[in-house]
């Protein structure tokens, strides 16, 4: 599971800036999807090659009622699910009275705690954390979550307090992890009771029944599956008990630590925006996909060509992923989904000659040339394999990196379909190789640079 680290504070401290610090850290696919949303509270970050997440919670202001009252309480149920704590303190504003008192709720609790001294750019340091040193939970940690300033030292230094999350390749086994992700009440305990041939989990026509993460595992023709069935992931003026809203965090740590995903839909419900914004996290992290359109049956023909053409306009960007439309309930079609999950996520180990790829960029570049960016064409010279799950293809060449967003995604799309990558994300990576001519200019003798200026003279002449 990946750490999970909450922020927390008094109003207006910096919890918001440094939660953009942290996730802005992840890496990004090349393809831009546009109109994707995301839910900002809960966010992926990594430092080196440590991944985890964060959540930025409400303001602590000691309420006893109303809005203020609820987003306390979520807070706290963030600390309680939490691996370690960052509480922020306002350098400016100094040592304040509410300061201590969400201390006192802090010490509380096992969770670790970090101080963390925010906006103390352009301040001395160590006046600036003398003050904090009576609050008595650890040196305070003075940073700049606007600037920037030793927040890469601070986060190392929380995560070292965290347990190290377990990469699937240490297991020692060849089982697929494969997470069910939904909203809630689209049938996903269902579909994972009818795929394992039994009633192992509750299923129950209610929104929040599956309150946590559970795993299931069980095998099929030979094959280890561990199946894991998630909470649903709701909007957020639509959740009101808190247990429900921080289980979102067992989604995201879920897609984390899977191989594949099986994105679940309500057909009589349609695509929704949650729908759309929890796809597009799936793809973001890297990961698999098999979309399952449940409760499918008993559809009218009007309606299954509504949900058709919403597919098409509001997912459009999962279209390399196949999809089936099933009931879970009666069981048609579900026969279909484990062996796609099986091709889905031996497209995303593959392995991948750099002969190969770079034959297969040879002739993407014949076929369609990369358009003029600054009156230069880039010229792309060779491919290579820069890692698996979900492939990387590293592409050097001149200007690579001037390369635009349409032709980048031509290219992801053109190795898609000559390797068959069908299902899985795949990362492209420009490398602009080393002009050898650059500093030539500077190692000229004097003569040589006087005749260099000559020949240009001369030829803007003619």
């Amino acid at each position: 599971m990946l750490p999970v680290v909450a922020l927390v504070g008094r109003p207006n401290v910096g919890k918001s800036t440094l939660f953009n610090r942290l996730t802005r850290t992840r890496d990004a696919l090349v393809a831009d999807y546009a109109g994707l949303t995301r839910d900002r509270q809960y966010g992926y970050g990594k430092v080196g090659p440590h991944p985890y997440l964060v959540i930025d919670t409400g303001g602590l202001a000691g309420a006893d009622d109303g809005v203020e009252a609820l987003m306390q309480a979520q807070a706290v149920q963030a600390i309680d699910e939490s691996d370690a704590v960052v509480f922020m303190v306002d350098a400016r504003e100094g040592l304040l009275a509410g300061d201590e008192d969400i201390v006192v709720m802090l010490r509380r609790r096992d969770t670790p705690v970090f101080l963390a001294v925010n906006k103390a750019e352009g301040l001395d340091r160590d006046t600036v954390a003398a003050e904090f040193y009576s609050l008595g939970i650890g040196e305070p940690l003075v940073i700049s979550a606007a600037h920037g300033d030793r927040v890469t030292p601070l986060i190392e230094h929380v995560l070292a307090s965290c347990p190290a999350p377990v990469d699937d390749d240490d297991l020692g086994n060849d089982t697929v992890t494969v997470t069910v992700a939904g909203r809630p009440n689209v049938g996903k305990s269902t579909l994972i009771n009818r795929l394992i041939g039994e009633e192992r989990l509750v299923a129950f026509d209610r929104p929040g029944t599956t309150r946590d993460s559970v795993r299931v595992p069980f095998s099929r023709e030979g094959r280890d599956y561990t199946l894991i069935d998630t909470a649903g992931v709701r909007r957020r003026a639509r959740v009101n008990e808190t247990i429900e809203k921080f289980s979102i965090i067992k989604t995201l740590q879920a897609i984390e630590q899977s191989n594949v995903v099986i994105g679940v839909l309500d057909a009589r419900e349609g695509v929704t925006d949650q729908d759309v914004s929890l796809f597009g996290l799936i793809i973001e992290r890297g990961r698999a996909l098999v979309i399952a359109v449940n409760k499918w049956d008993g559809l009218d023909p009007d309606s299954r060509k509504k949900l058709r053409d919403g597919l098409d306009m509001k997912l459009g960007f999962t279209d390399f992923a196949p999809s089936h439309f099933i009931s879970a309930r009666h069981g048609t079609a579900v026969g279909k989904l484990l062996p796609d999950v099986d091709r889905v996520h031996e497209a995303a180990c593959r392995e991948l000659s750099t002969a190969a790829l770079t034959r297969a960029l040879e002739t993407a570049v014949e076929a369609h040339p990369p358009p003029m960016s600054r009156g230069r064409r880039p010229r792309l010279r060779y491919a290579h394999q820069g890692g698996r799950n979900p492939p990387v293809i590293v592409i050097h060449g001149n200007q690579a990196e001037r390369l635009a967003a349409s032709y980048r995604r031509y290219l992801i799309n053109y190795f898609r379909k000559v390797f068959k990558l069908r299902g899985t994300p795949i990362r492209l990576q420009l490398k602009t190789s080393k002009n050898p001519y650059e500093g030539r200019r500077n190692t000229l003798t004097p003569r040589q640079e006087y005749s260099r200026k000559r020949m240009l003279k001369h030829v803007k002449k003619k």
